[in-house]
């Protein structure tokens, strides 16, 4: 954003999904004040912390509009901003074009065919670009989507006339688990965080016409499907460590932030540079493998996290999988797994989980420490909540 001139006003909505929410982010896609949808539920601090970061200039609520201090304006071409905090950092905002909106809409619809009768069902956060995705292919495509005001297995089974949704793995799972039939639907976009295989495989023999999807914030959301980049996007890992980069038309403007200009989200090259890890399989498909600071150095040896995670969650017990370091005297720090049981009365045990790694990954990623839950923490667009799971992890050491 930086030098660029501000002409456009910018409105913090906290509503609930519904007519009201779909109407204001309508109204910023056709031109008018760009929106700042908030996550709902937010705690009064982290309330506090994300609408300094908008500086927005007044707050939409089921209450009415009260205006808000130090308000700042956003460049012109600037239709919203989407607060984020990834999972373990200060909230941002992050600014996106109605041009990178459409680019995204554009290339999504192109790749699931371009059917432009699809009728979408929304059961994510409007606060989250799962949601926000959504509803641009709607309003590209000049149909009506459905909106939830909230998810339950109930409340998709009884959508109506619907034959699109975009899920994230927890949702998936909860809906095979409750019977719902995913057959119905002509596509099923899967993203928000890594999908253990063994419930894509389910998934796509209960019928779901599964597309998983990686993406950002920054990148209007979910840019590679099945790990081929959408037309017009570029991804290539950069250098010795690993990292995803991305670069295209679907990239965010720039960053907002307390002081006025929270920075560019790429390079003067135009590369994004995430904080995921990735390789190329060998028929050139994107392999996300984990986050950088998903990485344990545990006795000297670097362990990414989501690939053991991943493992982990093969094992026929294990519902789902979280990897952690947690400092350790001995070892720099210890690989920690926390585990949802299959089955809460037959939980697998640490050396059954040890022998069971040890086939398929080095030494060093066997967890020295196991706990065991009745379900991951998660933010509201479906990613792991890093920051409780650590808290979480330091109650038990």
């Amino acid at each position: 954003m930086g030098e660029r001139t501000a002409q456009r006003q910018l409105v913090a909505v906290d509503l609930a999904p519904g007519p009201r929410l779909v109407a204001a982010l309508r109204e910023a896609w056709d031109g008018g004040p760009a929106v700042a949808p908030l996550p709902r539920g937010l705690p009064p601090r982290a309330r506090v912390e994300v609408l300094a970061a908008l500086r927005a200039s007044r707050l939409v609520s089921e209450r009415g509009a009260i205006p808000l201090p130090g308000p700042l304006a956003v460049a012109e071409d600037v239709a919203l901003v989407v607060a984020t905090s990834g999972s373990t950092g200060a909230p941002k905002g992050v600014a996106l074009s109605r041009g990178a909106l459409e680019a995204s809409a554009i290339a999504s619809l192109a790749r699931l065919g371009g059917q432009r009768s699809t009728r979408w069902l929304c059961c994510l956060p409007l606060s989250s670009m799962g949601g926000i995705g959504v509803l641009t292919r709607s309003f590209l495509t000049g149909t009506d989507p459905v909106v939830l005001r909230r998810f339950t297995p109930e409340g998709v089974a009884g959508a109506g006339d619907v034959d699109a949704v975009s899920l994230v793995p927890t949702m998936l799972a909860r809906l095979l688990d409750a019977g719902v039939d995913l057959a119905r639907f002509r596509h099923v976009l899967l993203g928000g965080a890594e999908a253990p295989p063994a419930l894509l495989a389910r998934a796509r023999a209960a019928g779901a016409a599964l597309v998983t999807t990686y993406g950002l914030t920054e990148t209007c959301g979910g840019c590679v499907y099945d790990g081929v980049p959408l037309d017009g996007v570029e991804v290539d890992i950069a250098g010795a460590g690993g990292r995803v980069r991305i670069r295209g038309p679907v990239l965010a403007e720039g960053y907002r932030a307390a002081d006025g200009d929270g920075g560019a989200v790429a390079g003067a090259d135009g590369w994004l540079v995430t904080n995921d890890l990735g390789r190329f399989a060998a028929d050139g498909r994107l392999e996300v493998l984990g986050r950088a600071d998903d990485v344990i150095v545990t006795g000297g040896v670097n362990v990414v996290a989501g690939r053991v995670a991943a493992l982990l969650a093969e094992h026929p017990a294990v519902a789902q999988a979280a990897v952690l370091g947690v400092g350790d005297p001995e070892w720099g720090e210890r690989v920690v797994a926390v585990i949802v049981p299959r089955d809460p009365a037959a939980p697998p045990d640490l050396p059954t989980l040890r022998a069971f790694l040890a086939e398929r990954s080095p030494a060093a990623t066997a967890p020295r420490q196991l706990l065991l839950t009745d379900h991951l923490p998660l933010l509201a667009n479906g990613k792991l909540d890093r920051l409780a799971l650590r808290a979480r992890a330091s109650e038990h050491r």
